[in-house]
């Protein structure tokens, strides 16, 4: 068969586009390129017409006082995610545990918790523990960012186990195995490698959330980013401190996701995730009788 049947025939999932479509394609590439360059260029020239770039508004940056107030907002902002991550993936475990249950009145309960911080905005519950609870900075947002997000991974990690093939589950319960060993040696190791990229995505949305510390004095990255802007008499530089600051976070999310992807790809070519090599056929031994 040669090439240009192969490329011209249709596939499982769409036909394969001809020259006009191509083309067509190519010419929405160049104009949406076209666009995204132009929105940059109005974008710099804003700026430098603005004197954004100027000398003045970027001087502060090189104190060592600024730069400790950022790396310690910096390292705050690590340190309430990184608490937030944890405990969110615990408290997802366990209420997802208890909607999956037999007992009726434990999957009620369950329900009812995840529903209901699912629909509560963030700040008003961060707000709530921190204002009504008289409860510190740091605690607050991290309970704030817990309860939203550990409901939300219950029910990432409830779909990855439904979505387990029910033979497997049956296989193992006629392996004799109780239903808490069905849960943990077999539905909940493949339900997170399944889930694992939502798992990720739920927890860069923890991390951008972070922020919301600011507004309760909490001295995270963005808090100390607001301090610069906003106490300092060098002509507010507001739009550098943006500009220094959003890199930093934009940065910490792609490093996040690159993680899940690498986790990902190990995760694959693990030899006990991986499927048993089947030597191929070779002429053996017949049996009795046979020509």
């Amino acid at each position: 068969m040669s090439r240009a049947t192969v490329i011209d025939g249709p596939t499982a999932l769409y036909d394969i586009p001809g020259p006009r479509t191509r083309r067509r394609h190519r010419l929405y590439g160049v104009a949406a390129t076209a666009v995204i360059a132009g929105l940059v260029g109005w974008l710099l020239y804003l700026l430098f017409d603005t004197d954004q770039f100027t000398a003045t508004k970027w001087s502060p940056f090189e104190y060592r006082g600024i730069q400790d107030l950022l790396l310690r907002g910096l390292a705050n902002t690590l340190k309430a995610f990184a608490l937030a991550a944890v405990l969110s993936l615990a408290l997802g475990a366990l209420l997802a545990t208890g909607r999956l249950s037999a007992h009726r009145p434990v999957r009620w309960i369950a329900t009812a918790l995840v529903e209901f911080f699912r629909a509560m905005p963030v700040l008003v519950m961060i707000f709530f523990i921190f204002v009504a609870l008289k409860v510190q900075a740091l605690p607050a947002l991290v309970a704030g960012l817990t309860l939203y997000n550990g409901s939300v991974l219950a029910e990432v990690l409830r779909t990855g186990v439904n979505s387990v093939e029910r033979g497997q589950r049956e296989a193992a319960y006629a392996l004799g195995m109780r239903k808490t060993q069905v849960m943990s040696y077999v539905l909940v190791p493949q339900a997170v490698r399944a889930m694992l990229p939502t798992i990720i995505s739920q927890l860069v949305v923890a991390l951008k959330d972070t922020s919301l510390g600011y507004l309760i004095t909490y001295e995270e990255f963005l808090h100390a980013g607001k301090l610069i802007a906003s106490n300092l008499d060098y002509d507010l530089p507001f739009i550098p401190v943006v500009m220094v600051i959003s890199p930093i976070y934009i940065g910490m999310c792609m490093l996040l996701s690159w993680f899940a992807h690498w986790l990902a790809r190990r995760q694959r070519r693990n030899p006990r995730t991986g499927g048993a090599g089947v030597a191929p056929a070779s002429p053996g031994t017949l049996l009795p009788g046979a020509q």
